[in-house]
């Protein structure tokens, strides 16, 4: 693996923990997925996780408190996400778009995004912190399984990808 394959492979698995690894399943909508959906699957997980910590009573209000942080932060995002949508609902009945306006109004989402990220991450980070070494290595080691199964779709996804380009750039080249 190169170094700035590792790198970011390291970087994913920094803030894994701090997206919770459950922020994308954790507060997603009914509509994203129920019981037997990925993420319920992942959920499931978690709450597997959260069993094996054997949390003290410290440790549990932390675990909480990343969880709720999660949570609302991950609500107030599609929130976001859906003004951007509103606004551009809205910005189609004009004659003329107007990009800058658009533009602008991306990037500030984007910044509260960020904002909303960091706030999660470092609740999950405070979280982490307060753990003892054998609880850290079981979200070690619970990671590195996730990291490793992420890597094995990405890598499937990519071959697919290949003889996707492949199988669509064959024609041409025969004409």
């Amino acid at each position: 693996m190169s170094t700035k394959k590792m790198s970011r492979v390291l970087a994913v698995a920094a803030t894994a923990l701090a997206i919770g690894a459950g922020a994308a399943y954790a507060a997603q909508p009914a509509s994203h997925g129920g019981p037997g959906g990925w993420h319920g699957h992942f959920m499931q997980q978690l709450t597997q996780l959260h069993d094996q910590l054997k949390l003290n009573p410290d440790q549990e209000k932390q675990w909480q408190a990343a969880l709720d942080t999660m949570k609302q932060n991950h609500e107030a995002m599609h929130a976001n996400h859906q003004q951007i949508k509103d606004q551009f609902k809205a910005a189609q009945q004009q004659p003329i778009l107007d990009l800058n306006a658009m533009a602008a109004a991306h990037q500030q989402v984007e910044q509260k995004d960020t904002q909303l990220r960091q706030q999660t991450t470092d609740a999950w980070l405070k979280f982490y912190n307060g753990l003892n070494d054998q609880q850290k290595t079981t979200v070690s080691t619970a990671l590195k399984q996730r990291f490793a199964r992420m890597e094995q779709r990405h890598e499937k996804m990519q071959d697919r990808w290949q003889h996707h380009k492949g199988a669509a750039s064959a024609p041409a080249a025969n004409q």
